[in-house]
């Protein structure tokens, strides 16, 4: 067997989806194939420190959802990207610890400093291959406002929204975003994930408190009409040529899809895969799906949530760029039921983060000849 790859799985981070990231990086270790990949885990705490650590150290409760976390007594050395030069790609470490060359990175990361833009750009200053979109799709997939602007200049058919920054909050009334959006409606922060800080407002008392909560997570919210129906999601795979899974479909047994029903609560939802829809619904939830990640410059993965409403009509509600890898997560469980195995979708991945990196190296970067 030739050398090992070394997979520097990611994970952590400031936002407050953190804990939910631990739960993925969990299932992604797990689910490498270790025969193939030597894992080194770089875990970010909270505070935005990057520290490198032994498997067996790194998590604490790494079997309960509700308790998982760093352990900070065992957190590691600390890490610092390197870029070295170009046939040197590493990650040193600031101690006696040297993990050396890393081959390609898997972010782990969800939510604000993670699936944001702001790791992949650190992560191509480094000369680093990663999984999943480069900075611009990672960017515009996290801003809801952005992501449904860029949609429906492409024809994509989404529900009606509205956008509040903060220095208007006291400008906006509940009867004018009513007579808009009508009731019930979602308070989204824009730039969060995994229903973190979500909620649907039926009464002005609900909109206020909404409005507020979600202020404590962005500085700008995103109002969403309610679109009765179903919850259809597919996953998306590849870089200049993306396919998509068979759909599946989210049965909430909470109000909605909440954070608890997406990752605490194992009976918060069912999962119907693949979805019980026509050939046609197929095919039409597939091209939306594609459509969407080629729009929104999308690379590598990404999972793409859609509405089916009563009428037969679908709408995009959003594409998730790093979507979760829970063992009860969306993503793999689609591809899974496409023909594509767990550790065979983390090869194929992998691989489309190397196929990425070899081709924009031979991008010329000077006009000196």
């Amino acid at each position: 067997m030739g050398k090992k790859l070394r997979v520097g799985i990611l994970f952590g981070g400031r936002s407050a989806e953190h804990e939910v990231s631990l739960q993925s990086a969990r299932s992604v270790i797990d689910a490498l194939d270790h025969d193939k990949y030597e894992v080194v885990m770089i875990g970010i705490d909270k505070q935005g420190q990057w520290r490198l650590a032994d498997a067996s150290k790194f998590l604490l409760e790494a079997d309960n959802p509700k308790l998982i976390k760093l352990n900070k007594d065992n957190a590691g050395t600390k890490v610092a990207l390197a870029p070295g030069a170009a046939s040197e790609k590493i990650i040193t470490i600031s101690g006696e610890n040297q993990p050396g060359k890393i081959d390609v990175v898997f972010p782990v990361l969800h939510g604000p400093f993670g699936e944001d833009g702001t790791v992949q750009g650190l992560l191509k200053l480094a000369g680093l291959p990663f999984v999943g979109a480069s900075v611009l799709g990672s960017a515009v997939g996290m801003d809801k406002d952005v992501m449904k602007r860029l949609l429906r200049d492409a024809g994509l058919p989404i529900g009606k929204f509205q956008v509040v920054h903060r220095r208007e909050q006291n400008k906006i009334t509940f009867a004018s975003v009513v007579d808009y959006l009508g009731l019930p409606l979602f308070v989204k922060p824009a730039n969060l994930g995994s229903s973190v800080g979500v909620h649907k407002v039926k009464s002005e008392q609900d909109f206020t408190r909404a409005l507020n909560h979600a202020f404590t997570f962005d500085h700008k919210i995103i109002l969403e009409e309610f679109i009765p129906g179903r919850e259809i999601e597919c996953s998306v795979l590849g870089n200049e040529e993306p396919i998509a899974s068979v759909p599946g479909e989210i049965v909430p047994q909470h109000e909605f899809y909440s954070y608890e029903a997406k990752y605490i609560d194992d009976a918060g939802a069912l999962l119907k895969i693949p979805a019980q829809l026509s050939a046609s619904e197929v095919k039409e939830a597939q091209k939306l799906a594609v459509d969407t990640f080629k729009t929104l410059c999308c690379e590598g993965m990404g999972r793409v949530d859609l509405f089916l409403r009563n009428d037969g009509k679908f709408f995009v509600n959003e594409i998730n760029t790093i979507p979760g890898f829970t063992k009860i997560s969306m993503y793999p469980k689609l591809w899974e039921a496409s023909g594509l195995g767990y550790k065979q979708l983390i090869d194929r991945l992998i691989q489309l983060a190397i196929d990425r990196f070899k081709r924009d190296e031979e991008l010329e970067t000077s006009v000196a000849k």
